[in-house]
């Protein structure tokens, strides 16, 4: 995949259209993926605004690195990001996802970035 003229926005929302659904990944791996190891916060925000790109971006399936649903105050109500997980199969307790290292997708082990 090649991300040489798309804004950082953009290249993170490429990568998290490519996550299957029920699996996750953490704005870490993304930042990672995208060779900005230390963007995560930059990903968090690039998940804030994926409503407005025009586009569906399955938001919901970003979470922080220790699983923790860090994001669920940007979808439309408090609940909204553990009903799509658990639409999607993967339990959630407390605002966690529960055996989180089951269904961690790491972008730069899934794709092929040579």
């Amino acid at each position: 995949m090649t991300f040489d003229k798309l804004s950082f926005f953009e290249q993170v929302y490429q990568v998290v259209e490519l996550i299957p659904a029920g699996r996750v990944t953490s704005y870490g791996a993304i930042a990672r993926y995208l060779g900005t190891g230390r963007s995560s916060r930059m990903v968090g925000w690039a998940m804030n605004a994926s409503h407005t790109c025009g586009r569906y971006i399955p938001a919901h399936r970003v979470v922080n690195r220790n699983g923790l649903l860090t994001g669920k105050h940007c979808f439309g109500s408090p609940t909204a990001m553990e009903e799509l997980l658990r639409s999607e199969g993967i339990e959630v307790v407390d605002d966690k996802i529960v055996g989180f290292e089951r269904y961690f997708w790491d972008p730069s082990v899934e794709l092929d970035i040579s």
